[in-house]
């Protein structure tokens, strides 16, 4: 089946996050990621374009459910077989990687903030790096990331391919963060350059863990909530770490067991 030049300018719209907030929809690229999407059930499968050889190897029931769909998961005729060519003109890749999915964005009960730990992002604006803080969230079971609305978009491309995954697990909510902190009643744990060395903080079982901007910090509203300023302890001549790096040490002495 020869994909249309309207399919093909549909699915590079989506790079742009006006047409992916409009349809509700996101892009992901690779057999790894898009089969564990299609096993976790929470993100319904719109368009999959797929090399026939994938398509061939894939579990019977994620094919069928693919060409015939399921009574939970409408899914009937989604499944595209398409050439190396082809999908080449769908990847936004320099070496397409066998399949192409569009998936609904994925679905969860409003979260409630006044237990457990949670990460709050503030004006984290690189992709890669928010996609991986979201996989790292996953890791240590954190369920929900709230992110100031000038943060990167996590269904941007880049991000999905560095969640692994996780995005389907991990709710990531986009509102203005001192409110919702506020109002949570939770301590603070924000990460400054200036601030109570992390090993000498034992394992928490509650609260917000503030990661700010690399170049800009954590805004004034969020530092002057913090119940806890929480520095990793300098040892050679780094000016800063990267964000998901920080967020990673971080998470390993707070949360890790």
């Amino acid at each position: 089946m020869l994909i249309t030049k309207s399919q093909v300018k549909y699915i590079q719209s989506l790079a742009h996050k006006k047409f992916r907030d409009t349809e509700g929809v996101f892009v992901v690229e690779g057999p790894k990621i898009v089969e564990e999407l299609l096993r976790a059930g929470n993100l319904p499968p719109k368009q999959v374009y797929a090399l026939p050889e994938w398509a061939g190897s894939l579990p019977m029931a994620l094919r069928k459910m693919l060409v015939e769909g399921t009574t939970d998961r409408p899914g009937a005729g989604v499944l595209t077989p398409v050439s190396a060519t082809e999908l080449e003109r769908l990847s936004s890749l320099s070496t397409p990687n066998q399949v192409v999915a569009v998936f609904g964005k994925p679905l969860f009960p409003r979260p409630t903030f006044d237990k457990g730990v949670h990460l709050v992002l503030d004006g984290i604006q690189d992709p890669g790096n928010l996609g991986t803080i979201v996989r790292l969230a996953d890791w240590f079971g954190i369920a929900t990331v709230l992110c100031s609305p000038d943060s990167a978009d996590v269904f941007n491309p880049k991000a999905v391919q560095s969640t692994m995954g996780s995005i389907s697990r991990v709710q990531v909510i986009y509102e203005e963060p001192g409110p919702v902190v506020g109002r949570s009643g939770l301590p603070v744990y924000a990460a400054l350059l200036a601030g109570e060395g992390l090993y000498g903080i034992g394992r928490i079982d509650s609260g917000w863990i503030a990661i700010g901007n690399e170049s800009k910090g954590l805004r004034p509203e969020l530092q002057q909530m913090a119940t806890h300023r929480i520095t990793i302890p300098r040892i050679g001549q780094a000016e800063s770490l990267n964000a998901a790096v920080a967020t990673g040490i971080i998470l390993s002495h707070l949360v890790g067991s």
